[in-house]
């Protein structure tokens, strides 16, 4: 469960600001979108393969930069 604690002093949108952050961090959106509707197993599993080739692509890349 996602919190943000104010004091007295602390406005309305930096709460707000804080909590988006939050959520976004922690994947809950992500995970929302994910489960709005059902997805095949296969697809899944294509899915799954495709985002790691990208990871891969993108480490790669990064590597070759440093």
């Amino acid at each position: 469960m996602i919190e943000v604690t104010l004091s007295d002093t602390d406005r309305v949108e930096f709460a707000l600001k804080a909590f988006r952050r939050k959520v976004q961090k922690s994947g809950i959106l992500k995970e929302v979108r994910m489960r709005r509707c059902y997805v095949k197993p296969s697809l899944a599993r294509r899915l799954k393969a495709a985002a790691a080739r990208r990871r891969g692509r993108r480490k790669l890349r990064s590597r070759s930069s440093d």
